[in-house]
């Protein structure tokens, strides 16, 4: 994974229209709630059975030299790369967490190739390291993958970080994905978000709600997101059969999109 220029090209008003999915998951540096069990292989299973465009994940493991020795099924390369397999071949990865035996962050995988992508520090405190990876499809679409720590206050600054930088480096026409684990359960930061970006959340659109999504076993909290600017929302879903409450202590959410490009605007916003 190269990273590029992280200069940012303007929506065209005669881009085509674009059908999409895009998945949000934390999966839990590849175990199942509590660490019982190591689930890497059913995570991989879970997303390409999903045929999700775009993949959105959190606490990815990008190096653990000491889990390389002693945890069985472990990948040889690293976990962005094992779970991008040959799904998607395009893919951004963004180190938040660094500690003695390597390090882990967000990561997006997408069909589509990337022009740039940039990892935007937001971390407060240093045992809790938080970050945005800001990614540039061919295509022009805007697509962020945030992790907020687990304290209010810390979570009010970051999105205060979150909403300065797409304000000052995202066109305000441009169509944008903003997916992830939030930590967001009182739903504090959801409408000034909504309100200062100009998004909607995905599952709200469609449930009047936001998701429900951990703990995964029993959701009854709404942590993960899938807020959109420029997008129609088809479908959204709470991904909480067995197979996939298995796999992480967050539910995954999944959402069907269209983006309707009509000159000069963006229709559906």
């Amino acid at each position: 994974m190269v990273q590029s220029d992280t200069s940012f090209i303007r929506y065209p008003g005669h881009m085509k229209s674009i059908d999409l999915k895009v998945l949000t998951l934390n999966i839990h540096k590849g175990f199942s709630a509590g660490q019982r069990r190591f689930t890497l292989e059913n995570i991989r299973n879970c997303l390409r059975d999903s045929k999700a465009s775009v993949v959105f994940l959190q606490e990815v493991v990008g190096e653990h030299q000491l889990f390389a020795r002693k945890i069985p099924g472990w990948p040889q390369g690293n976990q962005l790369e094992f779970l991008a397999d040959s799904v998607w071949s395009h893919h951004a990865y963004g180190k938040n967490a660094i500690y003695q035996h390597g390090h882990h962050g967000n990561a997006i995988l997408s069909e589509v190739p990337f022009k740039s992508w940039h990892n935007l520090d937001v971390s407060l405190m240093t045992v809790s390291q938080r970050g945005i990876l800001h990614g540039v499809t061919a295509n022009n679409l805007h697509l962020l993958c945030v992790h907020f720590g687990l304290f209010e206050k810390e979570r009010r600054l970051q999105a205060r970080k979150l909403i300065e930088y797409v304000v000052g480096n995202i066109p305000a026409d441009a169509p944008m994905i903003i997916a992830g684990d939030f930590n967001d359960w009182r739903k504090t930061l959801h409408n000034r978000l909504v309100r200062e970006l100009r998004l909607h959340d995905a599952h709200q659109k469609l449930n009047n709600k936001v998701a429900n999504t951990f703990p995964s076993f029993r959701p009854i909290l709404p942590m993960d997101r899938i807020y959109l600017r420029g997008f129609q929302v088809r479908s959204c879903s709470i991904m909480n059969s067995p197979e996939w409450r298995r796999i992480s202590d967050h539910c995954a959410v999944m959402a069907s999109l269209s983006l309707r490009a009509q000159h000069p605007s963006i229709a559906g916003s």
